[in-house]
């Protein structure tokens, strides 16, 4: 039978070299003597092979177990040349590398093909039982034929742990193949899953409405920001603020215009923003913003006003009330010490704007500290 590409490589692997075959010889007492029996004896044997093939299938296709994995009378044919062939080298007088690789590819065939180790054994104790009807109904001598009953038990047994060692190791082979696929598709399971809780990560680190990042991360973020300032010494400004009459927005023109404002508004705040600055939807129509290596004056007006300009051009009467809180390079406030701060300022100033719908005069802060 053809070997496929991966019984092939697995007989490369086994590499058993002549010394090895040699060793195994001595480990089973197989002498010169006994190959010389065997030899002596081949004629006898090939004036009986073909009987002894037939009767040999006869019994096994009686099994139904053998019987379902020959299959049709074709493989049986290619079957019986095969056992032809066994046999007749049992009695070659010649055990070298050569017979040794016929007997790993017997073990690998017999393993592709499904013949459990049961199976395999019975199959060798009835071609034995054939072969020593032969034996016995041809050497009368008693000496002669106890020394080829010897020889012969001997080389099935070497015959039978070759088998048997192909047979293991093309299950440790495919227990390592397996092994591996698993530890792969672990491997791509563990990717695909960092994968995924990092995509679900960046979902909960930005607004979906506005893209801006979500409050969640504030006083992360902000706890963060304060110790690179820190180290640097550099202020860093608080900015909060939120839409005017936001609800009145959504009361007289419904909630999807005022989603719209609020995206727009989101969008402008990244437009104007640097690289460094982050910028969070603290929630409803508020934001909170911090901006690294910036004064308070500077953010006042400077960004704060060219935000209402950026947001003037898609609404003209939408104005911003924002609180501004200045923390650093002398002295550095607490997180939700400074976003509250910003948070009051911001109500200060929509307070001071109730009466201006302009935006300048809603950003009408104090400096703190």
């Amino acid at each position: 039978m053809e070997l496929k590409q991966t019984d092939q490589t697995l007989l490369e692997q086994m590499r058993i070299t002549e010394f090895d075959i040699e060793n195994r010889k001595l480990l089973l007492a197989l002498s010169d003597e006994d190959f010389k029996r065997l030899k002596d004896y081949r004629a006898i044997i090939e004036g009986r092979v073909d009987a002894l093939v037939e009767a040999f299938y006869q019994m096994q296709t009686s099994v139904a177990e053998i019987a379902l994995l020959i299959g049709d009378a074709d493989t049986l044919d290619r079957l019986k040349n095969a056992q032809r062939r066994y046999v007749l080298d049992l009695f070659s007088g010649l055990y070298d590398l050569e017979y040794v690789n016929n007997r790993l590819r017997i073990g690998l065939v017999h393993k592709r093909i499904g013949v459990e180790p049961k199976l395999y054994l019975s199959a060798i104790n009835t071609l034995k039982s054939l072969l020593l009807e032969i034996i016995f109904e041809t050497l009368t001598d008693k000496s002669e034929r106890q020394g080829m009953l010897v020889a012969l038990d001997k080389l099935l047994l070497f015959d039978i742990t070759l088998v048997f060692e192909t047979y293991i190791r093309s299950l440790v082979s495919e227990i390592e193949i397996s092994k591996e696929k698993s530890e792969r598709y672990a491997c791509a399971l563990e990717e695909k899953v960092r994968e995924r809780t990092q995509q679900l990560e960046e979902l909960t680190r930005v607004d979906s409405l506005t893209g801006l990042l979500s409050v969640r991360y504030l006083n992360e973020t902000l706890t963060r920001i304060l110790r690179i300032v820190q180290r640097r010494h550099e202020p860093v400004s608080i900015v909060y603020m939120d839409i005017n009459e936001f609800k009145a927005i959504n009361d007289n023109h419904g909630h999807p215009h005022g989603d719209h404002i609020l995206r727009a508004v989101g969008a402008a705040i990244k437009k104007i923003s640097r690289e460094e600055d982050c910028c969070f939807r603290y929630g409803g129509d508020e934001f909170c913003l911090i901006l690294p290596n910036c004064q308070e004056e500077q953010a006042r007006e400077r960004y704060v006003n060219r935000l209402s300009a950026e947001i003037n051009q898609c609404f003209k009467n939408v104005t911003l009330s924002v609180g501004v809180v200045q923390t650093g390079p002398d002295k550095y406030g607490e997180p939700d010490t400074l976003i509250r701060k910003a948070d009051e300022q911001m109500y200060a100033a929509k307070k001071a704007s109730k009466t201006d719908d302009r935006i300048g005069d809603a950003v009408d802060v104090g400096k703190t500290a």
